[in-house]
């Protein structure tokens, strides 16, 4: 019975190819968008599935309050590791104290590479579950040895064997290579650690580690854990909540609350506010989740649309068979074949659809997504898929086909009835509220992020490069690499700092001044820089002066931002002196020699950070800075510089980053969200109006009698047009009034995350319906306006 089903909805398929392509292409293209977006939300939802132990892994995190508003973050003090292992270590079975991801120098002979890696303590292997290809897996116990990838190893050793060579690390420090592990899938937290190195290595080559020991206040570490048996994150959080306030009397006024954020939690849940989890990256995953339910509904909706308006066209045959012993279960089985096999069909085409734009989709989403062509699970939930989606298209077309009955049917008395129409207008109009809610959300999305980009920065970006120098070999070179620099003609300015211009990398607080308020609790971007620092980013010096290297004084001084006055409450703060609170080692006073205008070295969908620019006396800068002639090509200018850096630095690769790619990499995840909800908004808009169009092509095929006899009497062909059209420019009048405050609420409370912020405005609400007006006139007219020109003569003598 059910190949008898297929065999005659075969039939009707075929015998209606236009209303097919209509159903197929419009199912094809919403199952395509699904599957996209259900292959992308596998991917986020699955992030460190690599890891076998992911349930019982945790970074401590720390929250603190400063002058009321608590912040939340994995940086925490050192001191705290062996308070944590000596206290509570029956609760962990790891606890790894790691370095923030850094990239390194890596030399071999003659070859030398950059790789990103952590220094890490000795269980890293067994925590992260490397896989090791060659050498041991417990190859961190010697202090100068080193783990690294497979990746690593083919570009440093090629087929060499790795194992017992000695590298040499940004030029400092000699390391044995003791293990080659298998790279770590793109998808997951560790993927960037392309080498590790033993924890003590890291404290013994760098001095403030070494004073960092006992120091509570330096929040300048991370730790991960790894949980026990018969233990869980609620209760062992709940343990270590304290500590740091209990064994550390100075930190109290902070209230320091210490916790563990699961591993699960690290990518898509690791916003807070006020102390609170309040999501993250999830929103975007349920986000497009939505979108992609709506976008395989609009596609449904089409099918449902063209079969019901077509009932009477099938109202004869659904009559015979009634007639001769149908009974309306098999109807309803023989609808759903249909509706089955059209979903079958649109299926295939949607997997050549995904196959061939997965690669684009990858590129522009920043993923490695594969097509899971192996995986049993893959094909059970397409099964499912396809099942659920045939239902839904077909099962209310098949109720109501179903439904007629033959005495009406065969006596020619069949009428679809006065509100036969009211669903497939239902419908219509569902279809263009979503399509007109997606319009309205794309261009506020869009709006944002060009309101965040044309926010003033303070600081020039253009033609401003930014080398590392994190090797030992830059210290007592940069006035020399600065003169060298600027003789070549390629730069005309330079200046150190110890982070990049777009990055935060260091906070202070323990300061007093003069007007500090009682019990204020101060916190600082702090960046230490050359003299040539303002003049070479172009800084805008509003009060007071920059330093100069003419007096001796100014490497006691300080520049700071507008951000800071305000925070700081001084009136006239040029002048003002700055000393540190530490009663034990104070160092000398420092003095506020000019305020600079605000630099956005954060998000800029965020209020400027309060900082201070401190003379760097100590050598403790991490990048040169350098503006480029403006005279003379970008290319041209860097093959100078890399000329330069290599006469004094041959065994240093030369890296470099054009500051404005580092700030627009600021707007990247926006961009891709603003971007994936265009492409996916005009693939909703496209079905609407395919099924808009199928409507259309009908309703004019049904009224060739009246058109032909309207133009009889002289209807022009704006009045044919006039009479098809407005009753679905009615319907589409009604989708923009209820889409409007829909998307307005859900826009807005979208923005509320950004306290630099776009205001809707009534403009691109007006747009929207703009928009949807000139789609669909565009959609109805074609069809429209091809019943019109037709001759009548012919359409009546049809009839």
């Amino acid at each position: 019975m059910f190949k008898n089903y297929l065999k005659i909805a075969w039939r009707n398929l075929v015998k209606n190819k236009g209303y097919t392509i209509i159903n197929v292409g419009g199912l094809a293209l919403g199952m395509a968008v699904t599957l996209i977006i259900g292959l992308w939300m596998h991917d986020e939802l699955t992030r460190d599935s690599y890891f076998e132990n992911k349930d019982s892994i945790a970074q401590v995190y720390q929250s603190q309050t400063f002058n009321g508003r608590t912040g939340t973050g994995p940086a925490i003090p050192l001191p705290l590791e062996p308070a944590l292992r000596d206290g509570y270590g029956d609760n962990f079975k790891h606890l790894m104290m790691a370095s923030w991801t850094q990239d390194s120098y890596i030399k071999y002979k003659e070859n030398s590479i950059s790789r990103p890696g952590n220094y890490m303590q000795t269980m890293a292997p067994d925590f992260l579950n490397l896989k090791i290809i060659k050498g041991e897996k417990d190859g961190l116990r010697e202090i100068n040895s080193i783990m690294i990838s497979k990746s690593t190893a083919d570009a440093l050793f090629g087929n060499e064997n790795p194992i017992g060579k000695v590298v040499k690390i940004s030029n400092e420090y000699d390391l044995n290579v003791t293990a080659v592990y298998e790279d770590i899938p793109f998808n997951n937290t560790f993927n960037d650690t392309e080498y590790i190195i033993p924890w003590d290595n890291y404290v013994a080559n760098r001095e403030w580690i070494k004073n960092s020991l006992d120091n509570w206040g330096n929040n300048s570490f991370q730790m991960f854990v790894q949980l026990g048996e018969n233990t869980d994150m609620e209760t062992v959080s709940s343990k270590i909540r304290n500590v740091k306030k209990d064994l550390n009397e100075d930190t109290a006024e902070f209230n320091p609350q210490l916790f563990l954020l699961p591993m699960e939690d690290w990518y898509l849940r690791n916003n807070f506010e006020e102390g609170k989890q309040v999501g993250g990256r999830i929103k975007y995953v349920w986000l497009f989740g939505i979108i992609g339910a709506f976008v395989l509904l609009l596609a449904c909706i089409n099918f449902m649309n063209l079969s019901t308006a077509r009932s009477e066209k099938r109202a004869k045959e659904v009559g015979i068979r009634k007639s001769i012993g149908s009974q309306k279960g098999q109807l309803i089985y023989q609808f759903l074949s249909e509706s089955f096999l059209v979903v079958l069909f649109a299926f295939f085409v949607a997997l050549a659809i995904v196959l061939l734009s997965l690669s684009g989709f990858n590129e522009l989403a920043k993923k490695e997504i594969t097509f899971p062509w192996g995986t049993g699970a893959f094909w059970l939930i397409s099964i499912v898929f396809i099942l659920f989606t045939a239902l839904l298209a077909g099962s209310y077309p098949a109720l109501y086909l179903s439904s007629f009955r033959p005495v009406d049917v065969l006596k020619g008395t069949f009428k679809a009835g006065k509100y036969a129409g009211l669903p497939r207008k239902i419908l219509v109009v569902l279809q263009f509220t979503v399509s007109v809610a997606f319009i309205i959300g794309t261009v506020i999305v869009m709006q944002q992020i060009n309101h965040a980009k044309n926010r003033p920065i303070g600081y020039d970006r253009e033609g401003l490069i930014q080398i590392p120098t994190w090797s030992a070999d830059f210290t007592g070179k940069t006035d020399l690499m600065r003169e060298q620099f600027l003789s070549s003609g390629a730069v005309v300015a330079m200046a150190t700092s110890s982070s990049p211009t777009t990055r935060i990398w260091s906070n202070r607080s323990g300061f007093t001044w003069e007007g500090k308020p009682e019990g204020f609790q101060e916190d600082f971007a702090w960046t230490e820089v050359s003299p040539e620092y303002a003049s070479t980013l172009d800084l805008k010096v509003i009060q007071g002066r920059d330093f100069s290297r003419d007096m001796a004084s100014d490497s006691l001084g300080i520049l700071i931002n507008e951000s800071a006055v305000k925070y700081m409450g001084i009136e006239n703060p040029v002048g003002t002196i700055i000393r540190d609170s530490d009663e034990e080692d104070p160092g000398p006073p420092m003095k506020i020699l000019g305020v600079v205008e605000d630099i956005i070295a954060q998000s800029p969908y965020e209020p400027v950070k309060q900082g201070w620019y401190v003379y760097d006396r100590h050598n403790n800068f991490s990048y040169y800075n350098l503006r480029l002639n403006p005279a003379k090509s970008a290319s041209e200018n860097l093959a100078v510089v890399e000329r330069v850096f290599k006469e004094n630095f041959p065994a240093i690769p030369f890296q470099y980053d054009f500051v404005d790619d580092e700030y627009a990499a600021k707007f990247a995840s926006e961009q891709r969200i603003g971007t994936l909800s265009g492409i996916f908004t005009a693939l909703a808009i496209l079905i609407s109006c395919l099924g808009l169009f199928g409507l259309t092509s009908f309703v004019a095929e049904q009224r060739t009698k009246e058109i032909g006899v309207r133009k009889v009497l002289g209807a022009s062909v704006f009045n044919v047009w006039n009479m098809l059209s407005k009753d679905f420019l009615k319907l589409v009048t009604i989708s923009c009034f209820i889409a409007i405050p829909i998307s307005y609420y859900i826009m807005n409370g979208w923005l509320q995350d950004y306290p630099y912020r776009v205001i809707l405005e009534w403009w691109i609400f007006v747009l929207a319906v703009v928009g949807a007006m000139g789609v669909t006139v565009l959609t109805v007219s074609f069809q429209a306006i091809k019943a019109a020109k037709a001759n009548p003569v012919k359409s009546l003598r049809t009839e």
